[in-house]
């Protein structure tokens, strides 16, 4: 049953990874503009399997940023995570030994979890571990193609492949703005104070990661205190 369980898993995160390797390759040819090795780009794809979060960590590094930047804006970013585990605890099979709980959060991101929470049926640790041997080495592979193009392409190709991760954001936050107001009024806030952050004379003094913490909690925050989420 756990082969079994372990197949599926394998088969439903090889989509998984095709998505991962076109994200990770834009990833990869960033740290490669931002001075990066090829070696820490890879082990920070390895060690991190999140995309928001290495973007803004790279952002921080680029800018010289400090430890407790990183460290805020990575808990602020990535809290989303917190909740995924809590909530796959719940469904993890009984009979599964305590110390799958902890091998496991390393691979729990928004699309595993996805696969994860839609099984009919408890959930099999082979089952994630299967997601997890299909994810992330097309998470790592590519970012390893991504460092290395970044290192041999000409800068007008890379240039051109750095909107992808622009479009790979608009592409997530455009379909629920259209079906929510409340999630289009916290794009556009965002927007807002980020602008804001941009071009004041004080403002502008604030540090990347700083900005992104402040703006996450401010309008998350308001959207929470004003749109709280109807439970059923």
């Amino acid at each position: 049953m756990k082969t079994k369980d372990y197949q599926n898993g394998v088969r439903d995160g090889i989509a998984v990874a095709l998505g991962y390797f076109a994200v990770s390759f834009t990833f990869g040819m960033a740290s490669a503009a931002d001075g990066l090795s090829v070696l820490q780009a890879v082990l920070i794809s390895l060690t991190n399997v999140t995309s928001a979060g290495q973007f803004s960590g790279l952002a921080i590094i680029a800018a010289g940023g400090t430890y407790i930047e990183i460290a805020l804006t990575q808990l602020v970013i990535n809290l989303r995570y917190c909740l995924m585990s809590f909530s796959l605890a719940q469904k993890l099979d009984r009979a599964a030994p305590h110390r799958h709980r902890y091998l496991m959060a390393y691979s729990v991101t928004d699309e595993i979890f996805a696969l994860d929470a839609s099984l009919d049926s408890a959930l099999s640790p082979a089952y994630h571990y299967g997601i997890t041997s299909a994810a992330v080495p097309g998470w790592v592979l590519g970012t390893l193609a991504g460092a290395v193009s970044g290192n041999i392409l000409p800068a007008f190709a890379i240039s051109a492949l750095g909107v992808a991760i622009y479009g790979m954001f608009l592409a997530i936050i455009i379909p629920p703005a259209r079906k929510n107001r409340t999630v289009l009024l916290v794009v556009l806030s965002a927007m807002g104070i980020s602008f804001l952050f941009s071009v004041l004379p004080v403002l502008n003094k604030v540090t990347s990661g700083f900005v992104i913490i402040i703006t996450t909690v401010v309008t998350a925050g308001i959207a929470a205190w004003l749109r709280p989420i109807e439970e059923a």
